[in-house]
């Protein structure tokens, strides 16, 4: 498909790191720089343009993935400010999904943490271009090059830093720009290049210089194959190094592809909703283009089944600018299709890879204060839960029971302000509790045939295997169209995630592989909703026969203390029933990496905090589940309808009960 050359280039650039290495700042400057603001906002005093929410305002740290636009160097750069802090990693997972590059901001005080570790796994995962850039260079005792050596140790040795800093620890720290004809940095970066790019390699064989545009374009192909990782150095707050920054961002990292005349693919990767317009889908465009009144059809559906859209806009961080259109390669909010969802296709499905950065971990009910209100703040969660998918909120109307998922505590402040702000309803929360997982114990069939009471007939024949840890569900069918038509199939393959919420124990079934290996349909008495009705019944009896081992939660802790704790955080350890590696002493300080169950960790940070008198450094991220003895975990109640009951099941299926 041509590239429409007559469009500006664009970069959708996501800003990510761990939580205060000063990204909202560096993002402010940038801003300013570009002239998009007349002052830089603060995160402390609250005015930072991409950090509006109230909330934000007032913890002082970003909640919410939020874009702005600027323009340099003859570039557009759609900036998406993420989230920092863990507990809010899933708006971060949203926005990878949509990204031509990254730059991902460490601080070179406290160095490489904790999310910073699980950020870099996820733009290497998804071979994301990304520009790394050490920020606080200006912040007292800081050491840059042991950082440096740090970071290609532990994230990559394909770091070519692009500056020399001289002055770093003090409020005199600057930067100098890369001399890419003559300077130690240009032979680093040549040597980075003479394998991959011909004409270097040769002109380094026979000692001959490389012209900076040859270095620089064989630098930009390694960056955009994220094979190679430039490195800058700022200090935000004092604009040091910024300029230099956009600079190098224009000149190295790639641009979109602008495949305007091309067909509709584009994906939405945010939703919110805005009181006087309804729902707002953040939508980034591969391919095609959008304009007002134009129909925008999910993947599968027909133009005639496509919303239309009324309004586009530009988000600007609290403020729109109406757009007209939607082009290739850049991102816009639509409005006027109020069944569009995180997640959803606009047209073709784009090439893109998807990367788990979060799951949660805990379960909370929410409780009206006033129970009169119970219905609307049922209303006000489901609203929220569009927003953020992966709080999964679940009603029980029999029960009268609201509860959601979260990834850690500081997320129930954020759920209590909004739910107050947007909707003015006061909610609480119970304790959390953990979310626990199942798996098949082993390899096992089942079958369900559901021919009574007619009309109806579902016949399904299961196979069912365990797979190895963060594998999910698989499913396949090795029956042919004749014994069970594949619209059939479909719905059985439809159904399976829900059939498989809730196990033995009460929780979600998971890391294995369904087979269906027989069966049949009935030309005269199969009701399309049958096998809908059928599924659940086959699942839960094929795990009774497989049985199934509790999983648990378990965190990758990383404990830095003074050493005379070192006997104390072992024996901690040990009682929380984690295992540890070899403790390291060094300088005076002991550093531990262990891995905990959340079950029995969950208060520890503030533990760790009291034991060392706030001396130590603590930072965890989630490292999977674990098989569990059933005795050290939990089981939860059943919800609904149990499967197993056949009679009633079917009852409930029909709408009968």
């Amino acid at each position: 498909m041509p590239v429409s050359s007559s469009l500006p280039p664009i970069i959708n650039l996501g800003i990510v790191a761990h939580v205060d290495a000063g990204k909202t700042t560096l993002t402010e400057q940038m801003l300013y720089l570009s002239g998009v603001i007349r002052a830089p906002g603060s995160v402390d005093s609250g005015t930072a343009q991409t950090d509006w929410m109230e909330i934000e305002r007032r913890r002082g740290i970003s909640v919410r993935s939020c874009a702005t636009t600027l323009e340099w160097n003859g570039v557009q750069l759609n900036l998406i400010d993420t989230p920092g802090h863990v507990d809010f990693a899933g708006e971060v997972q949203r926005s990878l999904s949509v990204l031509d590059a990254a730059v991902l901001v460490i601080s070179a005080a406290e160095g490489i943490q904790a999310q910073t570790e699980a950020l870099w796994k996820a733009l290497t995962s998804l071979k994301i271009p990304t520009l790394l850039c050490v920020n606080k260079i200006d912040r007292f005792g800081v050491s840059l090059d042991p950082l440096l050596q740090a970071i290609r140790e532990q994230m990559s040795p394909n770091i070519l830093p692009l500056q020399q800093v001289t002055g770093e620890g003090s409020r005199e720290a600057a930067v100098q720009a890369m001399d890419w004809e003559n300077s130690p940095l240009a032979e680093e970066a040549i040597g980075f290049t003479t394998e991959t790019h011909e004409e270097i390699g040769q002109r380094f064989l026979q000692d001959l210089p490389v012209a900076p545009q040859m270095l620089q374009q064989a630098v930009k192909e390694q960056v955009a194959k994220a094979q190679l990782y430039p490195l800058v150095y700022t200090a935000a707050a004092q604009t040091t190094g910024v300029e230099q920054l956009l600079d190098n961002i224009c000149l190295l990292l790639p641009t979109a592809k602008r495949e305007a005349d091309g067909p509709l693919s584009g994906v939405v990767y945010k939703v919110e909703h805005d009181k006087a317009m309804g729902k707002v889908a953040h939508v980034r465009l591969f391919s095609g283009k959008i304009q007002n009144r134009d129909p925008v059809p999910l993947r599968g559906q027909s133009e005639d089944q496509a919303g239309k859209v009324t309004q586009i806009r530009r988000v600007m961080g609290n403020r729109y600018l109406d757009m007209g259109s939607l082009m290739a390669g850049d991102i816009g909010a639509l409005y006027g299709i109020p069944e569009l969802k995180t997640g959803d296709v606009l047209g073709q499905a784009p090439l893109r890879r998807e990367y788990a950065m979060a799951a949660p971990l805990l379960k909370v009910q929410v409780f009206a204060q006033q129970q009169e209100q119970l219905t609307e703040l049922v209303s006000a969660v489901r609203e929220l839960s569009e927003e953020d998918p992966l709080l999964d909120m679940d009603w029980e109307r029999e029960e009268r029971e609201l509860s959601v998922s979260i990834t850690g505590v500081i997320q129930l402040e954020v759920l209590s302000a909004l739910l107050e702000q947007r909707f003015g309803m006061k909610a609480s929360f119970s304790a959390p509790s953990v979310i626990y997982k199942e798996t098949p114990a082993k390899a096992g069939t089942g079958q369900e045939h559901y021919t009574w009471p007619k009309p109806c007939w579902a016949c399904i024949d299961l196979a069912m295997e365990p797979l190895p840890r963060g594998a999910g569900l698989v499913f396949e069918s090795k029956v042919q169209d004749r014994q069970i038509l594949y619209r059939y199939q479909n719905h059985i393959r439809t159904a399976l995630p829900d059939a498989l919420r809730q196990g033995l124990y009460g929780w979600e079934v998971t890391d294995l592989k369904v087979v269906l290996v027989g069966g049949s349909h009935h030309l005269i008495h199969t009701h399309p909703l049958d096998f809908f009705t059928a599924t659940p019944m086959a699942v839960m009896n094929t795990l009774e026969n497989t049985g199934t081992i509790l999983l648990e939660p378990v965190t990758k802790v990383r404990m830095v203390a003074p050493e005379e704790y070192a006997g104390r955080l072992i024996g901690d350890v040990i009682a929380m029933r984690g295992t540890f590696d070899s403790p390291v002493m060094k300088g005076g300080k002991v550093t531990m990496e262990a891995m905990l169950p959340v079950a029995t960790s969950m208060e520890y940070p503030v533990q760790f905090g009291i034991l060392t008198g706030g001396k130590g450094v603590l930072s965890s991220q989630f490292a999977g589940y674990q098989p569990c003895a059933l005795e050290l975990g939990a089981t939860a109640k059943r919800r609904g309808i149990d499967p197993r009951d056949r009679a009633k099941w079917i009852l409930h299926a029909r709408s009968a009960l």
